[in-house]
């Protein structure tokens, strides 16, 4: 009896369905605003440093080019062509960064073909869009429909995310801890950090499969950020060691999912949360770590030493 159970949990972890988990990696709203630790500048040398002594072969920058004109945009398209110039793909994220719930779709495009004016032609350049904020238009299905139509008639793909960890506020509460003098315990912060995003390659990959009956390629939707910089090659590590395999954004953008177009009531998020809608499929056990509230709560606690509020 040992012997057949061992044998079967033998076949059960060698089967491609449950052992090949692939995952791309994927960086919003370059040229990203000053974080915490490091200059922008800064910053984009040690992330493309870290992803090199990775081996992360090829990620995609998704550009917002009116970012340009900000304070923390001087410099911006230097490493940009730094990025690209390291072997990896930019992309589309739009020019100024707008809702398209609250645009119209003609405004919404407009601002995307000015973001294509700066972004063709440019080495790295991949037509892809990347909706920002994952909003592509809420409740209103025609304007959905409208800016999908859009695209497709521009020879933009949507450059969609499979998985989210919320680095963003992670970020977001390092900042505002260092403008308040706050110290912060580093080790503590690389763990809560790497808890959020391998927990949610997990959480979305679970549900690609009860969705799909297959885990497809992964898109992970970080933002260039100074914990990216910091923590990429941990977390390459960690994803590697937990079965990962990290692909091109290339590779991911070839698998069959590039090709879902979900009909759902709200159009907002991941493509796999949307795909799981549209099928009726229950989400698995939330991370608890992946909420926001959570995260804030662990990050006063576990960073900031803070003892929790009676």
């Amino acid at each position: 009896m040992l012997l057949r159970i061992g044998l079967l949990l033998t076949l059960l972890l060698s089967s491609p369905a449950l052992a090949d988990k692939r995952i791309a990696l994927s960086f919003d709203d370059a040229p990203r605003h000053r974080g915490a630790f490091f200059t922008p500048e800064e910053r984009t040398v040690k992330l493309i440093a870290a992803l090199r002594q990775a081996k992360v072969r090829q990620a995609v920058f998704f550009v917002n080019p009116g970012r340009l004109d900000t304070p923390d945009g001087a410099g911006g398209e230097q490493r940009i062509a730094a990025y690209a110039a390291a072997g990896h793909a930019i992309a589309n994220h739009s020019f100024s960064h707008p809702h398209l719930s609250e645009r119209t779709a003609d405004e919404f495009l407009a601002d995307v073909d000015k973001a294509e004016v700066w972004l063709k032609g440019r080495p790295g350049y991949r037509p892809w869009l990347r909706f920002p904020f994952l909003d592509e238009g809420g409740k209103d299905k025609a304007k959905r429909d409208a800016v999908r139509a859009g695209l497709a008639a521009r020879g933009l793909r949507n450059g969609y995310v499979t998985a989210d960890g919320s680095d963003w506020h992670l970020e977001q509460l390092t900042i505002d801890a260092k403008a308040a003098g706050k110290p912060m315990d580093m080790k503590a912060l690389r763990r809560l950090y790497l808890q959020m995003q391998l927990s949610a390659a997990e959480y979305h990959d679970a549900m690609a499969r009860s969705t799909l009956g297959r885990s497809p390629a992964h898109v992970l939707l970080l933002h260039e950020t100074d914990l990216a910089a910091l923590f990429i090659g941990d977390l390459v590590t960690e994803l590697r060691r937990q079965g990962w395999t990290v692909i091109t954004a290339d590779q991911a953008y070839a698998d069959p999912l590039r090709k879902a177009f979900p009909d759902v009531p709200f159009a907002y998020g991941t493509l796999t949360g949307a795909m799981a809608w549209e099928k009726d499929i229950d989400p698995p056990l939330y991370p608890l770590w992946i909420s926001q509230a959570v995260a804030t709560q662990l990050f006063e606690n576990r960073v900031l030493k803070e003892t929790a509020k009676p």
